[in-house]
């Protein structure tokens, strides 16, 4: 939808955040991180080694993408949950 057929909407309530998950090609490691703009990131990581975003996570708020990505990282029961949920999209 369009910004001018809402307006009440503005610009501003369309930017999105998000957090993500790489599995590196070589190792099938996994890196978990958070972004405002997902295709620099992706691209960022793709100049280090070779990733495959296999998830993501949109997020209007900024501190709840944040918030979320400490929990993937601090808490393993987050993980854990996660890997469970997208499991098939590790095998592939």
């Amino acid at each position: 939808m369009s910004v001018s057929y809402c307006p009440n909407l503005t610009q501003h309530q369309f930017y999105m955040y998000f957090v993500y998950v790489l599995k590196n090609v070589r190792t099938k490691e996994l890196y978990y991180g958070y972004t405002d703009n997902l295709e620099r990131r992706i691209y960022q990581h793709n100049l280090k080694h070779v990733d495959e975003l296999i998830y993501y996570e949109a997020y209007l708020s900024e501190s709840d993408a944040r918030r979320r990505e400490r929990r993937l990282k601090n808490y393993g029961q987050s993980i854990t949950y996660l890997k469970s949920r997208i499991k098939d999209s590790l095998k592939i």
